[in-house]
């Protein structure tokens, strides 16, 4: 029988030399595997809130704060490669002994699943891949670094949150008030700032592999595997799409309409539905 929800802990955990933290769901089924999520690329583990509490009534639920987001501590600016992001989900794994666990990433996340499902872990059941794949849209590329570029200081929350309204009107207004809210911290002049290393503030900081580099790391994924697209995504292409589930060995697609690249943001319950009926657990 399902248990009472326990509460969900905040903890820390040194990796690699550096300070992580993750939130941990635990699940309302005994002996429920773990479900691994990974953020995007202005993100952090409180953007998982709401999905990942849905999802314990199947999975253990562990969401990490990358390298230089959230409350996790900020690399040197030379090491925000996608294989050093890899390199810190395996060795999570390891710390916290997962087994028959699965991940899901959105966007540079998703770049970080991919990188580490195709060194073939043993541990991994499932993999959830997010409007992003080997190559990109152009236009949602530069769209990115623009916004890397805009004003990131703020008077207030309010005043943050209505810059990210402005950006992007789709998501529902209490759903995105919680992301906003979280993703700030106070400036020592009392003002308030995103929160992720201000070295990422400059996209060319995060370092992607190359296409021909992806697209092996796809072909070589092992494990049944669900790329979930934004109908309205403008940097996921569906033809990119398309082919990660041909080159990826067991791969489905899923398309979740009225929304773009944030999918999870955009369209939290086509997200969740989407997912569900994927993740089992």
């Amino acid at each position: 029988m399902p248990q009472p929800a326990a509460p969900v802990v905040d903890e820390l955990i040194e990796l690699g030399g550096l300070r992580f933290h993750f939130r941990d769901w635990p699940s309302t089924r005994p002996d429920a595997p773990a479900l691994v999520l990974l953020h995007g690329y202005t993100g952090h583990a409180r953007t998982w809130d709401a999905f990942a509490g849905a999802m314990t009534d199947r999975y253990r639920v562990i969401a990490l704060d990358q390298r230089g987001h959230g409350e996790s501590a900020w690399a040197p600016a030379d090491r925000y490669g996608v294989e050093d992001m890899a390199d810190d989900l395996e060795a999570l794994v390891r710390a916290l002994g997962l087994d028959g666990f699965s991940v899901l990433g959105l966007s540079m996340g998703g770049m970080v699943a991919t990188e580490y499902a195709g060194r073939r872990p043993a541990g991994l059941a499932a993999l959830v891949i997010v409007d992003i794949g080997p190559e990109l849209i152009s236009a949602g590329a530069g769209r990115i670094r623009q916004n890397g570029r805009a004003s990131d200081i703020f008077a207030s929350r309010d005043e943050a949150f209505a810059a990210a309204r402005a950006e992007n009107s789709r998501p529902p207004e209490t759903h995105h008030r919680h992301r906003s809210d979280y993703s700030l911290m106070r400036t020592e002049d009392g003002l308030w700032t995103w929160r992720f290393d201000r070295a990422l503030r400059t996209l060319s900081t995060l370092r992607p592999r190359d296409a021909a580099t992806a697209w092996a790391s796809c072909a070589a994924i092992a494990v049944p595997t669900l790329v979930i697209r934004g109908a309205l995504s403008d940097l996921l292409a569906p033809e990119v799409a398309g082919r990660m589930v041909q080159v990826i060995p067991d791969a489905r697609l899923a398309t979740v309409a009225d929304s773009g690249h944030s999918v999870p943001l955009d369209a939290p319950d086509g997200f969740l539905a989407a997912a569900r009926d994927f993740l089992k657990g």
